[in-house]
């Protein structure tokens, strides 16, 4: 999720009432929904580095009770206070746990198991830039500073509470939504398991989120020699035939080429849905959850020279 989210959920937690447990309860829990994305300090070493590193250590089960260690020291060192460390380490803990949770109902997903495997896990749930639980969590976050407001101009007395219902409120709201997020991407995969594609059956389908619209689904179908792509609507019916096909490349040795070289091979064991274009000069691979060859910003590209040799491949953001 983008990091607006992660702070949001960290205030959001500390309202709820973590933030009686800890001095600098609101700050650890800001900085420990937010630590996991340090690995955004990869990127000075290139955008090669930066997507290998990206959602890997620090995003694991292993990475989480270092990442929640990390975030105490940072806050110690801002507030300049002592902390009661060991409540402080768990207040971050649910931090930095918030943060794999949210990632992980994405379509981009996190590698939770790293050192033991390089396995990807992505519910699909939700975009990484979710509008409705973005405004839940804005509107918990906001609202104390309103009421307070709008206390103070008509002379209220009375002192009121931080929000702290309506913070709790919030996070059950995100639960029960991905809950029924869950069920209507249930019901939008088998949607695209129960079709044929050209007299074929799909070998393997994804259903990915639509950021406004929890009913509405991009479906991604693959045939043997094709992918598809489609709009799912939960409670209408499915079209096939509208669907727009990206066929499967030809073997070359211009391809192979490229496929032997780091990016490439970095980016297809990430890629869940590779489609490949193929021009005069040019080889280009993306991955169909983040667009299409033509409309993404996220692919890898390699040269080749009119005999097909390879001159120089990367990876483009």
């Amino acid at each position: 999720m983008d990091n607006l989210t992660h702070s949001l959920t960290g205030l959001v937690l500390a309202r709820a009432g973590l933030n009686r447990f800890s001095p600098c309860a609101t700050m650890l829990l800001l900085i420990s929904a937010n630590i996991p994305d340090i690995d955004i300090v990869a990127l000075g070493w290139g955008p090669m580095r930066y997507f290998e590193f990206h959602r890997g250590y620090t995003h694991s089960l292993v990475g989480l009770p270092v990442m929640a260690l990390l975030s105490v020291l940072l806050t110690a060192a801002l507030c300049r206070r002592k902390l009661p460390w060991f409540r402080a380490w768990l207040i971050c803990l649910a931090g930095v746990a918030s943060h794999l949770l949210l990632d992980w109902t994405n379509d981009y997903g996190i590698r939770l198991l790293l050192p033991f495997s390089s396995r990807w896990f992505a519910l699909d749930l939700n975009s990484l830039v979710d509008v409705v639980i973005l405004c839940a969590l804005a509107i918990a976050a906001i609202w104390p500073l309103f009421a307070r407001l709008v206390g103070s101009e008509i002379g209220e007395r009375k002192k009121r509470p931080a929000g702290r219902r309506l913070a709790i409120a919030a996070l059950v709201f995100v639960v029960l939504f991905d809950g029924g997020r869950a069920v209507l991407h249930a019901r939008a995969e088998a949607q695209l398991w129960s079709r044929l594609y050209q007299n074929v059956l799909p070998v393997r389908t994804a259903a990915l989120p639509n950021p406004l619209n929890p009913f509405r689904w991009r479906g991604i179908v693959e045939t043997p020699n094709a992918y598809r792509v489609l709009s799912v609507n939960t409670f209408g019916e499915l079209h096939p035939d509208s669907a727009v096909v990206f066929y499967q490349p030809f073997p070359s040795p211009a391809l192979r080429s490229a496929k032997a070289t780091a990016p490439f091979r970095h980016f297809l064991a990430f890629a869940r849905f590779p489609v490949w274009s193929i021009e005069p000069g040019k080889i280009a691979v993306t991955d169909l959850r983040f667009g299409t060859p033509e409309h993404s910003s996220f692919r890898c590209i390699a040269l080749v020279n009119t005999d097909g040799e390879l001159i120089e491949s990367r990876l483009a953001f």
